[in-house]
């Protein structure tokens, strides 16, 4: 596999790890396209606009993101509402980045700046204190 091209394939993409694609992660997919086991539209947080940049690396004909796979979003953070987390960490360990810390029964935060917006932790949030909110400019 051409080292150089997933690197490239993995650049263009919106680095969200939240598995929409079918894989395990951006680099995952990266590398599948690669190896031309997977299309350049399986991506919906990088919408068509994103699909357009992997074919032309690529030199594929251009097709719009899957949309059965989700909706193309404007960036997105995590925000816990503090007064109703529990602290029962299962949004720390469904998180892929890393960008939710707090120990058990403490409440937890997400750091911004690390947030991809995947929305993994939403569902894994047993009392519902997690909102994503558009993310800062």
């Amino acid at each position: 596999m051409n080292a150089d091209l997933v690197e490239r394939l993995d650049r263009l993409l919106p680095q969200t790890q939240c598995g929409q694609c079918g894989f395990d992660g951006c680099r995952p997919y990266a590398e599948a396209m690669a190896r031309g086991e997977a299309g350049i539209d399986h991506c919906p947080p990088g919408g068509d606009a994103g699909a357009r940049a992997l074919a032309r690396l690529l030199q594929v004909p251009v097709l719009p993101y899957d949309r059965r796979r989700g909706a193309h979003k404007p960036p997105l953070v995590a925000v816990v509402v503090e007064a109703d987390c529990i602290g029962c960490t299962k949004c720390i360990q469904a998180c892929p980045v890393d960008a939710i810390i707090g120990g058990a029964k403490h409440m937890h935060v997400v750091i911004d700046p690390l947030c991809t917006g995947c929305e993994l932790c939403v569902p894994a949030c047993p009392v519902d204190c997690i909102v994503m909110v558009p993310a800062a400019p």
